[in-house]
């Protein structure tokens, strides 16, 4: 099927002419002949690199023609950026685009002016609760990597999520964009969905495994030389060869590391000079932005030519990573499962080193079908690569049959809505509620029965789980203790901040019987609650944490009985937790607590970013409820977004002026924007650098100092650029 045929604008049709898109693939045109451009609803369930985005585009396209508007609901931030990124491309067009991922108390009215919102799951959800009033416009809604309502996490809010879209704007259209699932017609019946269900691929896939040097795939064999001792290493060299680049997917961060820094010196050897200069800058970009121990190793790798990438990096260095990949600079990414989430970034051949995972339930655990498929469907990059090769280990020929019997022959997974616990629904009915969704329990239930929960399981054991949540919350107070359902002052404020209500009433509760409210009590408050990520105790961790807690015992709500060991184990989580927060605040420097911690910098930040918004929540509900604690939780949170301590907060509202430029900043007498006003600009050139010597004083209205400010002498360049960290950029 022809771009040229299409029932579009003549210039969306020149667009993709102009991009070198001439012809749909076979499933996209399956998608057009089942009604894609006539507002029909459409699960599209093929594999990665097939054109799913593309059916997006035309659908919003299209519609945007007629006057609607597009939401675009992505399960994670670096994919809604990604996305957000290419949506630009359409600004020729005369399309607006804007993105949503930030403040889950904020309605965003102002990106009501865009034709294509691009936002994350949870944040959709919150613009629901806040009552956005652009939502309604919405003509075209698409759920990209629909299949994660499998997921336990973020599963639940995106079904109710597409329920709600769909009660309030009935005659949305609703396209789908899922991985190969083994109940995708479930899905789409669910969805009043059209199915496209395929799997083609633009470039072929090979999947296979090696045994004994030899690439075993379904229906032919291929010969892997062996100069070194590492099967893995020895298939990245056969790739490199070849022209390919590689994703190595490992079972933890340990494992990614290590496989990077090993492959290091025999990647090196096959790149040419033009491309350790690239990667020299890549390298030096890595060192700008991070001081850690972490940061220095992935730089060492990069100038070789490889790199690792997960969760404990922080997203500047991800995307440093990446980039290089995507340039061809890189020529082999060692990762955790984050990089198969969704993120567009194919390679010639994706090797599996392990296909067990931890799991503290039952330890080391073969990984599902669904998630070995989508990071097989990583290799082959379309346009660029004649074919793509997934390869599994196998130490046996016990072990060989095993991967060909449950990963390359098998089908992927069936989905499963996980809504039907307390723990998973009392958020949405309380949401449910307070929007006005439901007034009484038969609408409530009536809501529900338009989730995929309820179309799975027949409503069976729901009831008893709604009445055990709405009992729930009664008794604290956020609905009133009437038949019909009404949200109280507080069970709205609830469901605007976006809590899970049983972390508000675990901090009303704390704030109303507290008697002293320190720093340790507040974060530690923040802790005990359900929405916040909590660090793992290591054994080394027990003795140091139960003597802190005990040297502190006052400062905490209420220690739990060491004798119960389940809920104390959990207790010293909660704390260790909070002694992180505790030194982010204080400015011990990020190695000191990655090092410390035994976690990552981009764990520290993750977990900022959720304790600063939840103490946000709780200083709006101590405001409320009149309880104490506003002013220091109002202090708290502004001290965790920063890491850094009071005295700093002026100097930290300056863009450009980092915790660690700021202590310096102070140290020097320059305390607040008014010192800074008065201040020699060469001396601040001398303690900044020139280029944020600049910005600093364009941003207090001193623009004429800029002409003050000259490079500073060699020695104290140096100095200058040596102090920098990514609190600073």
């Amino acid at each position: 099927m022809k771009i040229e045929s299409l029932d579009l604008p003549d210039e969306v049709k020149r667009f993709y002419l102009d991009s070198g898109i001439l012809e749909l693939y076979p499933p996209q045109a399956e998608a057009v002949e089942k009604g894609l451009l006539k507002g029909r609803n459409l699960l599209a369930a093929i594999p990665t690199a097939s054109g799913k985005t593309l059916l997006a585009e035309l659908a919003m396209l299209k519609s945007i023609q007629a006057g609607g508007k597009a939401l675009y609901i992505v399960p994670l931030r670096a994919l809604a950026s990604e996305k957000f990124r290419r949506f630009q491309e359409f600004a020729e067009l005369g399309v607006r685009v804007g993105i949503s991922t930030g403040d889950y108390d904020q309605r965003d009215e102002g990106l009501g002016v865009n034709d294509i919102i691009v936002a994350t799951s949870e944040k959709t959800d919150s613009l629901l609760r806040n009552e956005t009033a652009w939502m309604q416009d919405i003509s075209v809604v698409v759920a990209d990597e629909v299949h994660l309502i499998d997921s336990a996490d973020r599963g639940p809010t995106l079904e109710v999520t597409l329920a709600k879209l769909r009660k309030m704007n009935p005659s949305c259209q609703i396209l789908a964009l899922s991985a190969t699932v083994g109940n995708a017609d479930e899905l789409a019946a669910w969805l009043e969905a059209e199915l496209v269900v395929s799997e083609w691929r633009p470039t072929e896939l090979l999947e296979g495994v090696l045994l004994n040097g030899i690439f075993y795939c379904k229906d032919k064999e291929k010969l892997v030389e062996q100069p070194t001792k590492d099967e893995a290493i020895n298939l990245v060299l056969d790739t490199l060869k070849e022209g390919g680049q590689c994703l190595v997917f490992e079972s933890s961060r340990k494992n990614c590391m290590s496989f990077a820094k090993k492959a290091a010196s025999t990647v090196k050897k096959m790149s040419s000079i033009e491309n350790r200069e690239a990667l020299a800058r890549i390298a030096d970009e890595v060192l700008e932005n991070s001081e850690t121990d972490t940061s220095t190793t992935l730089a060492a790798c990069i100038r070789s030519g490889t790199a690792f990438h997960h969760a404990g990096l922080t997203t500047p260095l991800r995307e440093l990573v990446e980039d290089g990949f995507r340039e061809g600079k890189i020529k082999l990414i060692s990762s955790t499962p984050t990089l198969a989430a969704g993120l567009n970034l194919p390679a010639r051949r994706v090797i599996i080193r392990s296909y067990r995972r931890y799991s503290s339930e039952n330890g080391m655990k073969p990984i599902p079908v669904l998630e070995y498929k989508q990071m097989a469907g990583r290799a082959g990059r379309p346009r660029l690569d004649p074919y793509g090769e997934a390869v599994l280990l196998a130490k046996s020929n016990e072990e060989f049959i095993f991967l060909f019997e449950n990963y390359i022959e098998a089908e992927a997974e069936d989905i499963w809505s996980k809504l039907g616990t307390e723990n998973a629904l009392r958020t949405h009915v309380l949401s449910t509620i307070a929007n006005g969704f439901a007034r009484t329990k038969g609408e409530l239930m009536e809501f529900l029965e338009a989730t995929f929960f309820a179309f799975q399981y027949s409503n069976f054991g729901l009831s008893t789980v709604v009445d055990e949540c709405l009992g729930f919350l009664r008794k604290e107070g956020m609905l009133e203790d009437s038949e019909a359902l009404v949200p109280t002052s507080f069970g709205k404020l609830v469901s605007k901040l976006y809590l899970d209500p049983l972390s508000a009433a675990i901090i009303a509760k704390g704030l109303r019987e507290a008697e002293n409210l320190t720093e340790l009590t507040l974060l530690h408050l923040v802790c005990s609650t359900p929405d916040m990520r909590l660090l793992y105790m290591r054994s080394q961790d027990y003795q140091d944490i139960n003597d802190y807690v005990m040297a502190h015992a006052g400062e905490f709500a209420k220690v739990p009985n060491p004798f119960n060991i389940t809920e104390y184990e959990w207790f010293l989580g909660e704390v260790k937790t909070s002694l992180l927060l505790l030194d982010w605040i204080r400015e011990r420097s990020e190695n000191d607590i990655c090092s410390k911690f035994g976690i990552g910098e981009g764990d520290i930040r993750a977990i900022a970013d959720i304790a600063e918004w939840i103490m946000h929540v709780a200083a709006q509900l101590a405001r409320l409820l009149d309880f104490k604690g506003v002013k220091e939780a109002s202090e708290l949170e502004k001290r965790i977004h920063y890491g850094a301590g009071p005295e700093l907060m002026e100097l930290l509202d300056i863009r450009s002026i980092g915790r660690v430029r700021a202590r310096k900043l102070y140290e020097a007498g320059f305390r607040s924007t008014a010192d800074l006003s008065g201040a020699s600009p060469e001396k601040v050139a001398v303690l900044m650098g020139p280029k944020i010597a600049e910005k600093i004083f364009k941003q207090i209205g001193r623009k004429e100092a800029v002409n003050e400010i000259t490079d500073p002498e060699p020695s104290q360049k140096g100095f200058a650029a040596g102090q920098r960290t990514i609190n600073d950029y």
